[in-house]
């Protein structure tokens, strides 16, 4: 059986795409995902981005959303 070590030294080496099913994989083992919580969750993605193309709500770029971070909690 392969170390620590070895495993991580032998992932580094497989191209990005293949290390990322390999972290997704390690992931799903210690948080199994849940149907329930991911159709919920696709749910939410839906109506905000009916709220978005509707001009119910308008969207906030990345900079403005961590500038109104650092600003409230500084840094």
């Amino acid at each position: 059986m392969h170390g620590v070590k070895e495993i991580v030294k032998e992932a580094g080496s497989l191209a990005v795409e293949e290390r990322v099913i390999i972290v997704d994989l390690l992931l799903r083992t210690l948080n199994p995902p849940n149907p329930d919580i991911d159709r919920k969750w696709v749910e939410v993605a839906k109506r905000r981005l009916e709220e978005l193309r509707s001009g119910r709500i308008k969207a906030v770029s990345g900079n403005q959303v961590f500038a109104n971070i650092r600003k409230r909690f500084g840094g």
